[in-house]
C-alpha cells in the first residue's frame, strides 16, 4: 500500500559531495523521502543513479555511503541538489513550492567545475530560475534517473549519461 503524504516544509539535511579536484557537478532537485531517511543521495532502491554511474565507470556495485563518496571523488564528480528547502508532498517534484535554493558558490568557488548537469528537467528548470542568475553558468539536462521516469530504460539512460564521462 502506498503511503499518503501531506505537503510539508522540508530542509535538505545532508552536505554536498565534492573536493577541490571535482570537475563535474550533478544536481538533483531535492532528496526523496527514501534519501532523506537514509541521509544520502539517491537512496530509493529503484533510482538508477548509482547503477548508471557504476556502468559508466565499470565499477563494482556501490553499497555503502562511504563507497559512494569515495567513488564520486575518485571520478572527480560533485553532487548536490538545487533546493535547500521547500514545501513538498512526499517525493513529488511536481508538488514543490516555496523554494529556497542551495548556494552553489559553496562548490563553484572551491573546485574547477567544468560542466554542470541536471538529473532531470525539473532540476534544470529550477537551476535556470534560481541559480543561473547568480552563478552565470550553463546546465546540461540529462534524463532523470528517478523511478518516476519509467519511459527511460537503463540502456537509454546510459546512452544519454555517457556525455558526463567525456568531460573527465
Amino acid at each position: 500500500m502506498m503511503k499518503k503524504y501531506e505537503q510539508a516544509h522540508q530542509e535538505h539535511i545532508f552536505n554536498p559531495i565534492y573536493d577541490e579536484e571535482s570537475r563535474i557537478l550533478i544536481l538533483g532537485t531535492f532528496p526523496s523521502v527514501k534519501s532523506r531517511e537514509k541521509q544520502f543521495y539517491y537512496g530509493h532502491p529503484q533510482n538508477r543513479f548509482w547503477k548508471v554511474l557504476e556502468k559508466l565507470y565499470d565499477s563494482e556495485p556501490l553499497v555503502t555511503i562511504e563507497e559512494k563518496k569515495k567513488f564520486l571523488l575518485q571520478h572527480r564528480i560533485a553532487i548536490w541538489d538545487v533546493i535547500a528547502s521547500c514545501d513538498i508532498t512526499g517525493s513529488s517534484d511536481s508538488s514543490i513550492k516555496n523554494v529556497v535554493p542551495t548556494d552553489l558558490n559553496v562548490i563553484l568557488e572551491k573546485t574547477k567545475i567544468e560542466r554542470i548537469y541536471a538529473n532531470g528537467t525539473t532540476a534544470a528548470k529550477l537551476f535556470q530560475k534560481y541559480q543561473k542568475p547568480i552563478v552565470n553558468r550553463e546546465i546540461i539536462t540529462l534524463p532523470s534517473t528517478s523511478p518516476a521516469n519509467a519511459s527511460y530504460s537503463l540502456e537509454r539512460l546510459l546512452e544519454c549519461w555517457k556525455k558526463c564521462k567525456n568531460v573527465l
